[in-house]
């Protein structure tokens, strides 16, 4: 499935207040063969849901087409981040102008296989 060409997964997390299971589709691409997310939320000036779950129960259940596999959340810091989210605008350039609408650092996501 894509978003205006961009293709998405699916994350599948525990939400934080009830404990149910919720699936969220999500833009990302790949950093080899680690999947990288970004939690933009529009550039909203709080992160989003999805995200405060992750932050949480890090272990989410992640479907790429026919690939299901478990992960491990961490957020990218550094000059991983800043290399991550250069990699994550050749998919979506839509992050930088988010960037500009909230004062908040935009979390970029890596999620590793378990």
């Amino acid at each position: 499935m894509t978003s205006a060409g961009a293709e998405q997964l699916y994350g599948k997390e525990h939400v934080r207040r009830t404990g149910r299971e919720t699936t969220t589709p999500l833009i990302y691409n790949l950093d080899g063969d680690t999947p990288v997310i970004v939690a933009s939320q529009g550039g909203a000036p709080d992160h989003p849901g999805w995200f405060k779950n992750l932050a949480k129960n890090p272990e989410v259940g992640v479907q790429i087409k026919a690939d299901r596999f478990r992960a491990r959340a961490r957020v990218a810091e550094g000059e991983e981040r800043e290399r991550l989210w250069e990699l994550m605008n050749e998919v979506w350039p839509h992050y930088e102008e988010y960037a500009t609408r909230t004062d908040r650092e935009i979390p970029v996501v890596v999620l590793e296989r378990m």
